[in-house]
């Protein structure tokens, strides 16, 4: 098998010392006992030998290869090998199958030869784990096709999954030796599916860990701002903990309960996430930690009457809020988790959330779907959770139709929801996403059911299709003869389930409108002397502002786009080449600009590029390029909301981008004041921007509400430096209580 070298790994440039390989290799053998001694518990006799094996292997596949921080590359697979052993506790299979992980790809071995040596199940993961080799055409996500299988591996193997989310972890934690442009690549992919999936998977400490490292390669800055916080505020929040727990811990002990009690910081990236969200500085995020009390029940001790005895305990000292309260154990989450959430206010008026869960549930919260394992008792619950969810999954993967953005945007809808729980009228429990609507329900139910809904009697009351759900909800659905299904019904459905059965009703009663539509634009494209291939369909796609090709096709066959405008598009595709979007030729076929205008693409100040309007990026952001299939160079701020999931999918596309120091170009801004009213604080605010800074004012508007202040203006500035500055004198007005920039 032929193969070629990852973006994260290289051929040794140079000979390595005697000395220095010999230093290597005692590292290697030091890394691989420490495998050893964290899987030791989990290990049967002949275990070790086969592991052995595997290792043995993995060395000579990556011999000579390293990765870009120089490091042997044989490290990596070992690392993953033990992440999956230790943070994951799995067994012996998923260890093979880490070790192994890169093999096929990055090697001459062959996959025949891992089943011959380690037997089906490891090959089946490794095949699953394997990338989907560049084979289709340039328009396609390799992200997404990789994706999609392994989600197709997943549902006959979870393993091929766990091993995956180790690797990516693994990549994140030694992402600083990556490119910018490849970091911002993985990152993206992380945030949008991995992170996720170490979630619904119940791999809580894992989702922090990626979301924490997301945030630091995209906003180094905010990440390291924070720690510095979280550590200049340890001593006094080890006070405060230290008091919360006392009193709750001298009662239990005279209960004769026994117990641990912890505390747990909340992840860089939620504390930063809060912060952007309420707009509040580091300062007033209260809610920083929480309190978890681990309870020992003694053997045949009922877990849910023990949980609720500490909760007992905790609101004997504490005042709780009632609409903070979570049952996770009498309803678990559909990926296993247990626990009670509650949140009481502290002696000193701050807010403290209180998990209160057994060591069985810890450990399930822990490590996640792994730890299910060795408890047999509730394996059947999860084993049908997970099976429904799996099926799901295999759904939106055998379901060819989507394109690679709204494969992915279905993923990871179905990865990343919270959960509400509701009944039938029969008093069956159904488990839907947050925010799940009537209509939701109905298809959860059949897609008959689903098809034919009227509307729906929630707790004996009438309401409509859209009508969102909540924990406890009674649905009763009301049903008509004959399928009523309307394209409306996309706006509001919350799960993949309701949304693919609508897409595919419409689609087979829209497919004669879009194949009319195809033929007509083919045959108007070979009126033209253009041969139709998918980069000139998604060129086409893209002019008339289309989705998709799809999409597209209906606009023609309903007469929406008539055939004669298509003259339009060959009018501008005449004047100006296509884009190549293969990055390693990208830069032959990129448009040249004639003057530098102070961004930087690649290497060179002379490719053709374009601001997007979707974050308005101006000097000082920290930007990346995408090469688009129609519209050259689109310059993004690296978080711009609409550019992660483009980049999760199409991350071979990024192209690193800096801003020249030297640009005097103006760019606009908008900033977003709210404050309290009073005469003169508008003068007082324009005065500070047009007189004091001599910033021009683009565009003004306020509203007050009460003596609620609320204004938006748009400036026209030269780099990030100077908006600082703009926010920072504003502040200091009287009457100011927040300003920030905004996105138009």
């Amino acid at each position: 098998m032929s193969a070629s070298l990852p973006t994260d790994i290289k051929k040794s440039p140079e000979p390595i010392s005697p000395e220095q390989l010999e230093l290597e290799n005692k590292e290697i053998l030091k890394r691989y006992r420490h495998l050893l001694r964290v899987a030791h518990s989990r290990l049967k006799p002949g275990d070790t030998k086969i592991i052995k094996a595997a290792f043995n292997l993995a060395v000579d596949a990556h011999r000579d290869v390293r990765r870009k921080s120089g490091e042997p590359y044989i490290y990596h697979p070992i690392e993953v090998a033990r992440i999956v052993a230790e943070e994951m506790g799995m067994g012996t299979t998923s260890i093979i199958s880490a070790l192994l992980h890169d093999v096929v790809e990055d090697s001459n071995y062959e996959l025949d030869v891992i089943e011959a040596k380690f037997g089906k199940k490891v090959a089946r993961i490794v095949d699953g784990l394997t990338k989907v080799p560049r084979v289709f055409g340039e328009d396609k996500s390799m992200q997404a096709e990789t994706f999609r299988k392994v989600l197709l591996s997943m549902s006959e193997d979870i393993r091929v999954v766990l091993v995956k989310i180790a690797d990516r972890l693994h990549n994140m934690r030694t992402l600083d030796s990556m490119a910018k442009d490849k970091q911002l690549k993985i990152k993206a992919e992380t945030q949008f599916l991995y992170a996720p999936l170490a979630h619904r998977l119940g791999f809580y400490n894992i989702k922090s860990e990626l979301d924490d490292l997301c945030l630091k390669f995209s906003n180094r800055a905010a990440y390291e701002q924070i720690l510095e916080k979280i550590q200049a505020t340890q001593i006094a929040r080890d006070r405060f903990i230290k008091d919360f727990k006392k009193p709750i811990a001298d009662d239990l002990t005279a209960n004769g309960i026994k117990f641990t009690i912890k505390s747990r910081l909340k992840s860089v990236a939620s504390i930063w996430n809060k912060m952007q969200k309420q707009q509040i500085p580091f300062e007033e995020v209260y809610d920083l930690f929480a309190i978890r009390i681990i309870a020992d029940p003694k053997p045949s001790e009922d877990e849910k009457a023990l949980c609720w005895k500490v909760y007992s305990t905790v609101t004997d000292h504490y005042q709780p809020n009632t609409n903070r309260l979570r049952d996770w154990i009498s309803y678990p989450k559909s990926n296993g988790y247990e626990s009670l959430q509650i949140t009481v206010m502290s002696k000193k008026g701050q807010w403290v959330e209180v998990q209160i869960r057994t060591t069985r549930m810890d450990d399930l919260a822990e490590k996640g779907f792994a730890a299910h394992y060795k408890y047999k008792g509730n394996h059947d619950k999860l084993e049908s959770n997970l099976e429904k969810w799996l099926s799901l999954m295999r759904d939106n993967v055998e379901n060819n139709t989507l394109s690679d953005l709204e494969f992915m945007d279905e993923v990871r809808d179905s990865i990343f929801n919270d959960e509400i729980y509701v009944f039938t009228p029969r008093g069956d429990l159904r488990i839907l996403p947050l925010a799940a609507t009537v209509l939701d329900f109905a298809f959860e139910i059949h897609s008959e059911i689903g098809s034919c809904c009227l509307g729906a009697k929630v707790n004996n009351k009438l309401v409509p299709l859209n009508y969102e759900l909540q924990t406890g909800d009674q649905v009763e659905i009301l049903k008509s003869s004959k399928p009523k299904i309307t394209e409306d019904w996309l706006r509001f459905v919350k799960t993949s389930k309701a949304r693919s059965k609508i897409k595919l009703f419409l689609r087979n009663e829209h497919k004669n409108i879009t194949d009319n539509g195809r033929e007509i634009l083919y045959r108007k494209l070979a009126q033209l002397k253009l041969q139709p291939s998918d980069t000139l369909v998604f060129q086409v796609t893209d002019f008339f502002e289309s989705t998709t090709p799809t999409e597209l096709y209906y606009k023609i066959g309903m007469g929406i786009i008539d055939h004669t405008e298509i003259k339009r598009f060959y009018e501008t595709y005449e004047k100006s080449r296509p884009v190549y979007t293969r990055p390693k030729d990208f830069k032959q076929e990129l448009k040249k600009k004639n003057s530098n205008d102070g961004i930087v693409i690649g290497d060179s100040a002379e490719f053709e590029y374009s601001l997007s309007s979707c974050c308005n990026p101006i000097p000082g952001d920290d930007i990346f390029g995408i090469v688009t299939v129609s519209r050259g160079i689109r310059v993004h701020r690296t978080q711009c909301p609409n550019a992660v999931s483009i980049m999760a999918s199409y991350g071979e596309r990024i192209i690193k981008a800096v801003w020249d120091v030297d640009s005097s170009r103006k760019f606009d801004v908008g900033l977003h004041i709210v404050g309290t009213d009073r005469v003169g604080l508008v003068n007082d605010v324009t005065r500070v921007i047009s007189n004091q800074l001599k910033i021009n004012i683009s565009s003004l508007s306020i509203t007050t509400k009460g003596n609620v202040f609320d204004g938006k203006i748009s400036l026209g500035v030269q780099n990030t430096s100077q908006v600082n500055d703009i926010i920072q004198q504003i502040k200091n007005i009287k009457g100011v209580i927040d300003i920030h920039r905004f996105e138009p």
